[in-house]
């Protein structure tokens, strides 16, 4: 069995969690062993999103990227994708971080869905006041 030398990055969104691994290839992109295009079921918007990290330094056509995403929705799962692969990026080449950070992917967004209190209807909502 030959090993395949890979770079690792994690990346996190909400309640998703992304692990993508990089390896010299021709820029096919697996997300959960389907395709990208089949995976986001054909949204041409969320798929570029994807690649914008590759985008950004030129290097869509050199990496095969294989990414393996748990929990949270499409969007959040979006999000941890792309700041895995950018992670991975850098992992391999310690000069492109600056141009990746600069760009926003090397940050977590650290907005997640805020618990739901006893005595309110949601988080924040309460019940109704009336005056009289």
């Amino acid at each position: 069995m030959a090993t395949d030398k890979y770079d690792y990055g994690l990346g996190r969104r909400k309640s998703a969690t992304a692990r993508a691994r990089l390896t010299a290839g021709k820029g096919a992109i697996t997300i959960n062993g389907k395709t990208a295009d089949e995976y986001l079921s054909g949204n041409k918007t969320l798929l570029a999103e994807i690649t914008d990290p590759l985008a950004t330094v030129n290097k869509q056509k050199e990496f095969d990227v294989s990414v393996l995403v748990r929990g949270g929705g499409l969007s959040g799962q979006v999000d941890a994708i792309k700041q895995a692969i950018a992670k991975a990026i850098t992992a391999g080449a310690a000069d492109l971080r600056a141009p990746l950070k600069k760009a926003g992917f090397m940050k977590r967004d650290p907005r997640e869905k805020e618990r739901k209190k006893y005595g309110l209807r949601s988080a924040r909502k309460r019940e109704q006041y009336s005056k009289r």
